[in-house]
C-alpha cells in the first residue's frame, strides 16, 4: 500500500485535506438552490463510501509495503473494528449538524464557530490519545485559533445588527456540531498503529481499512440520523425518500462530488497521521475552517450587507489562523 515515508510530504497531505474539508460544503450550496439539504446529505455520505473504497483496492491494495486491504480486513480484531466504525457514527451525528448550520447561518459562520471548536477540542483529545509533536507550539496555535473564533464572533455580532439578519439558532447548532466532530478522529485513530504503517501490529488497521468501516459507519447510521431529521427537520418543512428519488441525476451527482471531495481529504489525513501524528494532523485538517470562511466571505458574499468594521474583524480572524496553522506545523519539526 501506499505509505507517507516524511513529514513534508505528511503536511502537503494535510493541506490537501484543509482544502478538501472546507470546499465541500460548496456543493451543498450548489444544491442548496432547488435542494434540501437532508437530501443533498444521502448523495454526500454515498459519496464519502464510494471514495474510501476505490482508495482501499487501489493505493491501499497496491506496492510491497503494509497489508493489502483486503488482508488487513480479515485480521483486524472486531474491537478495532467498532472503534472505527463508532468514528464514523459520531462524525455522521455531526457532521449532520454541521449540514444544518450551514444551511441556516452560511458557511461563514458554520465553519469557525463549527469546525473551529472541533479544531480546539479535537487537538487536546488527539494529543492525550498520541502525544506526538511541540506540546508549546501545537497549543500556541490552538490558542490564535481559539481567539480567531472569538474574533468571528464578534463579526457575526456585528453583521447582525445591520441588514444581514442571522439567527440564533444557526450559532447554537454549529457549537454542537463543534463539540461532537472533536471526539471522532480519536475513535478512528485508535484502531490504526500510528506508529508503523509499513508493519503494523496484529489486530490493528492501516488507515485505509480504517477508513472503509469509518465509511460504513457514516453511511448505516445515516439511515436513522437522516430519516429522522427527514421528517422533523430543524429548520425548514419535512421531506421524504420519495422527493430524493424524483431527483434529477444532475442533483445527486453534485451531492456525490461533495462526498469524494470530503472522503479525499479524510483518507490523506489519517494517511498522514502515521508521520505527522494524530494531534497535528488532524489540527491541520481541520483548518478547513479558514478555507470555508473565504469560500463563504469572497465567493458566496455571505457577509455583503454586513456594516463597517466587519471586513476588518474578518481580516484579523484569517490572519490568526494562518498564524496558528503556522504554529502547529512547527509544533511536528
Amino acid at each position: 500500500m501506499f505509505i507517507v515515508s516524511d513529514y513534508p510530504l505528511a503536511i502537503v497531505f494535510c493541506f490537501i485535506t484543509m482544502l478538501c474539508w472546507g470546499s465541500w460544503g460548496n456543493t451543498q450550496k450548489l444544491a442548496g438552490k432547488t435542494w434540501r439539504y437532508e437530501l443533498f446529505y444521502w448523495d454526500y455520505v454515498i459519496g464519502v463510501l464510494l471514495l474510501s473504497l476505490i482508495f482501499a483496492f487501489t493505493l491501499g491494495s497496491m506496492g510491497e509495503n503494509g497489508r493489502g486491504f483486503l488482508e488487513d480486513l480479515g485480521q483486524a480484531k472486531w474491537g478495532n473494528i467498532g472503534s472505527a466504525f463508532l468514528g464514523g457514527v459520531i462524525f455522521n451525528a455531526a457532521n449532520i449538524l454541521l449540514s444544518t448550520a450551514i444551511a441556516i447561518a452560511g458557511m461563514a459562520v458554520a465553519f469557525p464557530v463549527g469546525i473551529g471548536l472541533a479544531l480546539v477540542l479535537g487537538v487536546i483529545i488527539n494529543y492525550i490519545g498520541s502525544q506526538k509533536g511541540d506540546p508549546l507550539f501545537l497549543f500556541l496555535g490552538v490558542g490564535l485559533v481559539t481567539i480567531a473564533i472569538i474574533i468571528n464572533a464578534f463579526a457575526y455580532k456585528k453583521a447582525s445588527s445591520g441588514k444581514q439578519k442571522v439567527s440564533t439558532k444557526g450559532i447554537l447548532v454549529s457549537i454542537l456540531a463543534g463539540v461532537l466532530m472533536s471526539f471522532f478522529y480519536r475513535f478512528v485513530a485508535r484502531s490504526m498503529d500510528l506508529e508503523n504503517f509499513v508493519n503494523p501490529a496484529a489486530g490493528m488497521m492501516t488507515p485505509y481499512t480504517a477508513v472503509v468501516i469509518f465509511s460504513l459507519g457514516v453511511f448505516i447510521s445515516n439511515f436513522l440520523f437522516n430519516s429522522v431529521l427527514m421528517k422533523r427537520p430543524i429548520s425548514g418543512k419535512p421531506t421524504n425518500y420519495k422527493v430524493y428519488f424524483k431527483g434529477k441525476l444532475s442533483i445527486h451527482l453534485v451531492g456525490v462530488l461533495g462526498g469524494v471531495i470530503w472522503g479525499i481529504g479524510n483518507s490523506l489525513n489519517l494517511i498522514a497521521a502515521g508521520k505527522a501524528g494524530a494531534a497535528i494532523s488532524y489540527g491541520l485538517g481541520q483548518g478547513a475552517t479558514l478555507v470555508a470562511a473565504l469560500w463563504g466571505v469572497f465567493i458566496w458574499k455571505e457577509f455583503k450587507n454586513a456594516p463597517k468594521g466587519t471586513n476588518r474583524l474578518l481580516t484579523i480572524m484569517f490572519v490568526l489562523f494562518v498564524l496558528g496553522i503556522i504554529s502547529i506545523i512547527y509544533a511536528g519539526q
